[in-house]
Order: C-alpha cells, then structure tokens, then sequence
C-alpha cells in the first residue's frame, strides 16, 4: 500500500511541477510576437492576437486563446479575413508517447471569414499561397508516411459555434452569407459511435437556406472507414426562384466512406420534397478525375402543380415571354463532371392536369453525353416508350428520340393536357426526331421528326361534316335558308396519316379519314410556332345521312367536295367550298344528261 502512495504522489507532484514550469517559467504569449513576424514576413498581413495565450489544467493540459484576426489585403471590402472570439483545445500529453491521441475538448467560437473577390482578379487569398510555400508543402508531403497510425483516438467532445463564411464579389456587388451555428461531436473513440448534430444556414440574393442534422458517426480504428448512421437532416428553403418561395426537404440516410478504396455508398432511407418522396441508393467511386456514380432512385406519387405558381397574370405571362427571347444556352458542362448510371422509377406524376403513372427511365451519362436508354410510362389506357440522347460537349447541343404511343384515348388526354376536346379515339403514334440547341423557340425551328399515327373509333370535335353537306345538298335544292342545327361533332372508324416536321411546320401529306357515310382525305400543314392550321381536303358522301339527319340515297353521292380548315391550333375553323361544290354537282348533272340523252340516241339507233 505504501508503494502506491507514493506512486500517486510522484505523479502529484510531477503534474504539479509540470503545471509550474508552464505557468511561471514557460509563457507561452513570449512566442506571440514570433507568430506575427512571421505571418507579415510570409504573407503582408497583420496578424493580430489581442487576447493573452493561456494554459488549462482540467481535465487535461491545453491551451487557451482568443480575439485573433488576420487582415485582408489594404482597400478591400472587409478588412478583417479571419476573426476568432475564441479557441480552446486540452489534450492528454503522456498518452502522445504511444500514439495515443486523449482530446479532453475542443472549442472553436466566434470563426469569421470575409473572402473578397474583384472584377480585376484579386481575392482573399492573395499571398497566402506561393511557389515557395507549396515546394515546402510539397517536401513536407513527401518526407509524411503514407498511412497515419493512431494506437488510439480519444475525443471528450468537439464544439464549433458562431462560424460565418462571407463571400463578397465586386462584379455582382452581392455577398452570400454561410453560417455554421453550430456543430457538436459527443463523447469519441475509434471504432465506436459518436453523436453528431449541426446546424447550418446560408443567405444568397435570391436563396435562404436552414439546415439541421443530427446521426452518430464512427470511425474505424485503421481510420480508412467513415460512417454516417441514422443521418437525418432537416431543409427549409425560400426564395423568388423557389416554387411557392418556400420549399422544405428532408432526409433519413446512411452513409459509407472508405476512404481506401475511395467510394462512398449512400442508402437514402428516405426523401421527402415537400410533398414528394422516394428512397434509392447511390454507389460513388471518386478516385479518378471524373467519379463514376451508380444510383437508384424510386419516387412515390408526384404532383409538380404544387410545385408551380398558383396562378400567372398576363402581365407576368409578357415578361415570360420576353425573357424567353433573350435566353442563353444552357451551360452544360457540368454533364462531363460526372459518370452516372441512374435507373429511376415513379409511381405518378401529374403535371397541369396531365396523369401518367409507372415510369420507368434508364440513363447512362458519360463524358458529356446523357443517353436515355429506356424510358416508359401509362398514359390514358395506353403506353409510352422512348429512347433518346443528348450531347451537351459543344456550346451548342444536340439531340435525338424515338418515341412510341399505343393504345391511347385521345380525348380525356387532350382535355387535362390543353384543357382541348378537339379529337377523340384510342391513339397510336411513333415519331423520330432530331435537333440543335435547348433554347425554346430554336427547339421549334431545329427539329427535324418524322412520324405516322392512326386514331380508331373516334371523332372530330367542333364540326359536323354530315350537317354541312346536308344543308349544302338544301341548298342545291333551292332552300338557301338551311342552317346547321344539332352537335358539331363528326364520328369516324379510322383517321390515319404520317408527317414530317421541319422548321417549326408539321406537314401531313396523307390524311385520311373513313367512317359509314363520309370519306375525307387530302393534305395539310401546322405551323408550330405561330399555330397556325392550313389543310385542303376534299370530303364525299359513300352511304346514307340517315341517323345524322339524311332519310334516302344522298343528292351528293359520289361528289368530291372540297374542305378546308383554317385557323389555329387552339381556335380551328372548318369550311365547305360550297361554290366549287355547286361547280360539282352541275358538272355531274351534266354529265348525267349527257348519258342520258347518249342512251336515248342510241335506242333510237337500234330501232332501224
């Protein structure tokens, strides 16, 4: 028992004997002016330390210090770059010996950054770094050991409080303001879990971000694995570009970092946007120049009307349209920063009123180019099938598709999609297509497609084709008071035709249309860029109007009648050629008495 008294006591009076030596005989302020010296030698800024260095004993040794600022280069917006209210880092002396690292605390308050940037190309950093600096660096990296060997690692707690990065750039004149209010790591060990939580914000001219975060985090004792448990982190986002102005994002994860085989694999538990979610996983390599990204992604029922504005005045549908014609092209560079192999799902999505449900996509983006491999999706009793690619390498980019509808009824598409009843029938449609530039109104001018549909069992909206031959066939008659009466709608077995698309006009060579009484064909074009509608067709009567108002064999059986439609995509207009239809009828008139009289002749001639 006596030994072990005297053990502790010996470790008593060295502990005590070392808090002496530190505090009467080693001051730590007599290197302060050393510090500052070096700092002006090495960079030309001041470096200040206004508050006395001091040492503490408890729980173990550390140093205390505070009130430090580094200047910015003279003239700047901010004068100060790096402020500090207050430092604080105890950690255990005798366990270094055998490469075991006891941090009883860390406190680091009051960290202020102010990063300047100018139209002339200074900055913030200007003489923090130099050619001479870096070949240090550099002989420091290579004389370092490869892998760093920690026996141990301890750490009682760390705090970061009050952290706030201001960005300040003279060409905008804008200053973007990112605080870390706080961060705080629980009781640490290698290997075991530690509590982790934050809480971040950041304020842009157009943007304000709040973030929370609260997991356990654990790092393997060799130090090459770094994982993330129960990570869930709290987003509320404002802003004029935001929909809504006001956007809330939350999500559950776990995350992997290994850091030597260089991956991350990320398991999104779950997402939610507001009122979307979805859960999906990602596998990121980043050891090489350009990270390779393996992921899924699978969304529940998503409602992007929430997403939009409410409504749209006028006022604010012109200035749309003339900021639409002063667009750029879109800056697609950042498809070359990474390699992603994405397979996505979704449940729904309901976009202006338009349902499609079980989406399923496949991309690849590599090197720049984004290849949609498959994409498919149910829409109105039918199908949606689609590849497509776009090739974002060069300043302008271009793009190609292959899309495929089967099987769908047109009407209740048409209404939700256009708020249109102009056509109705179950649809089958392909077209491929290719173009240059993402700006809207060259999308229009760019594409090329080609293409073929057909419409079954439908009708033709806002005409009545067999009225308007039966008040003409009235009108022949000498009833010129006939007016049209009853719906105006045209049924019909089969509306068939193919197209071509260039320059912003759909030309349809071969439309044609065929129900029980009518036949209807001719060509036509669609300008999509000024809407406007341009088809002459010919229309003829093949069976009775009996059922839409007809009763015997038609007066204009077998007559070509021409027929135009006009107008605009939104507001077509319909129109018999009543004039070339009279020009018609007399001709076949004509004709008829011609045989007549030609039969009447040669009777006579068969009776010599």
């Amino acid at each position: 028992m006596k030994f072990i008294k005297w053990l502790l006591l010996a470790v008593v009076t060295l502990f005590i004997a070392l808090a002496l030596y530190l505090t009467v005989i080693f001051d730590p302020n007599d290197f302060k002016p050393q510090i500052v010296d070096a700092v002006k030698k090495q960079t030309g800024r001041d470096l200040l330390i206004n508050q006395d260095l001091s040492w503490t004993f408890f729980p173990a040794i550390g140093i205390s210090l505070g009130d430090i600022t580094l200047s910015n280069p003279q003239g700047f917006e901010h004068s100060t770059m790096v402020s500090v209210d207050g430092i604080v880092a105890e950690v255990a002396l005798l366990p270094l010996l055998s490469k075991e690292v006891d941090i009883a605390q860390l406190n680091l308050d009051g960290l202020t950054v102010n990063l300047d940037t100018y139209k002339d190309g200074r900055s913030s950093f200007d003489g923090l770094t130099s050619t001479k600096n870096k070949q240090a660096d550099d002989a420091v990296n290579e004389q370092a050991p490869a892998n760093v060997q920690l026996s141990r690692l301890n750490i009682g707690g760390i705090a970061i409080t009050n952290t706030q990065i201001n960005l300040y750039d003279e060409a905008s004149g804008k200053v973007q303001v990112f605080s870390l209010d706080e961060l705080n790591l629980g009781v640490f060990s290698l290997g075991q879990l530690a509590d982790l939580s934050y809480k971040f914000s950041a304020s842009m001219p157009d943007v304000k971000l709040v973030s929370e975060g609260i997991g356990q985090l654990t790092v393997s004792e060799d130090l090459k694995q770094i994982s993330l448990s129960d990570f869930a982190i709290s987003n509320t986002i404002k802003g004029e570009g935001i929909p809504n102005q006001a956007m809330t994002v939350d999500l559950r994860t776990q995350v992997t970092v290994n850091t030597q085989d260089q991956r991350v694999a990320l398991m999104l538990e779950r997402l939610a946007i507001d009122s979307i979610t979805a859960s999906g996983k990602f596998d990121i390599h980043y050891g090489a120049a350009v990270p390779n990204v393996i992921a899924s992604l699978a969304f529940d029922d998503i409602n992007l009307d929430n997403l939009l504005p409410k409504s749209e005045t006028a006022e604010a549908t012109e200035a749309t349209q003339a900021t639409e014609t002063k667009q750029e092209e879109p800056d697609l560079t950042g498809l070359k920063a990474v390699n992603l192999a994405l397979d996505l799902s979704i449940k729904s999505i309901v976009v202006n009123n338009l349902t499609t449900n079980n989406w399923l996509m496949k991309l690849v983006l590599k090197e720049g180019v984004l290849d949609v491999k498959q994409l498919s999706a149910e829409l109105y009793q039918g199908t949606l099938t689609s590849s497509a690619r776009l090739d974002g390498r060069q300043a302008v980019a271009n793009y190609r598709f292959d899309s495929k509808i089967s099987g769908v009824k047109v009407l209740p598409l048409l209404t939700d999609a256009a708020e249109v009843d102009l056509l109705a029938g179950t649809a089958n449609f392909n077209i491929t297509g290719n173009g240059q530039s993402l700006i809207s109104d060259n999308i229009k001018r760019n594409l090329m497609a080609k293409g073929q549909f057909s419409v079954t069992d439908g009708a033709l909206y806002g005409v009545n084709i067999p009225q308007m031959l039966r008040d003409a066939k009235a009108k022949l008659s000498g009833d010129l008071n006939a007016t049209s009466t009853g719906e105006k709608k045209t049924d019909f077995t089969s509306l068939t035709g193919s197209f071509s698309l260039a320059k912003g006009v759909f030309n349809n060579p071969d439309l044609a249309m065929a129900s029980p009484l009518i036949r209807l064909g001719g060509q036509g074009d669609a300008n999509i860029i000024t809407q406007a509608l341009d088809y002459k067709l010919t229309t003829s009567v093949v069976g009775s109007l009996e059922g839409q108002g007809g009763n015997e064999r038609d007066a204009l059986y077998g007559v070509e009648i021409p027929f135009a439609i006009t107008g605009t995509m939104s507001e077509p207009e319909f129109k018999l050629d009543t004039a070339a239809l009279f020009d018609a009828k007399l001709k076949q008139e004509t004709d008829k008495a011609k045989d007549k009289l030609k039969d009447e002749l040669l009777k006579k001639l068969g009776g010599f």
